[in-house]
């Protein structure tokens, strides 16, 4: 694990309230262990997560979606960058700002990876997962 990595768990580790509630679909070529959010006083909020490849074929590229829900109801989606290079049994830990719709402290964050590319392959696995954040919020409520 490099440096880079190490401080990513750290961080991770450190950052207990704000988990954010995974997604993902059955089929998913890459899954999202942890996920957090994290915040610091006027800056926006981060999503640090860690993804992970169960499969045993390299990933050449994968894309994270977020949902924001506020009482309840889907207010907000964004999705990062594509994230490149995720090797056979590999995982990886990076981060997202959450800089596309104000985020309140009683949001709820749902992630999960909406499609990925397997190194060498044109075609792309995609998923709606949607329907699984709202699922997922709704099973939350109290």
């Amino acid at each position: 694990m490099n440096l880079a990595s190490a401080t990513m768990v750290a961080l991770l580790a450190a950052a207990g309230d704000s988990p954010a509630i995974v997604v993902q679909a059955p089929d998913s070529p890459v899954r999202i262990d942890r996920a957090q959010v994290l915040t610091s006083g006027d800056a926006p909020p981060v999503l640090l997560y860690s993804a992970t490849n169960p499969t045993g074929d390299p990933i050449d590229e994968f894309t994270v979606m977020v949902f924001v829900f506020r009482e309840g109801s889907l207010k907000a989606r964004q999705v990062a960058p594509g994230r490149r290079a995720l090797e056979p049994h590999g995982s990886k830990y990076s981060a997202m700002v959450l800089d596309g719709f104000p985020i309140q402290p009683s949001d709820v964050i749902v992630v999960g990876v909406n499609q990925a590319q397997r190194l060498g392959s044109a075609e792309w696995w995609r998923a709606d997962l949607q329907p699984a954040a709202e699922e997922a919020v709704t099973r939350r409520k109290p």
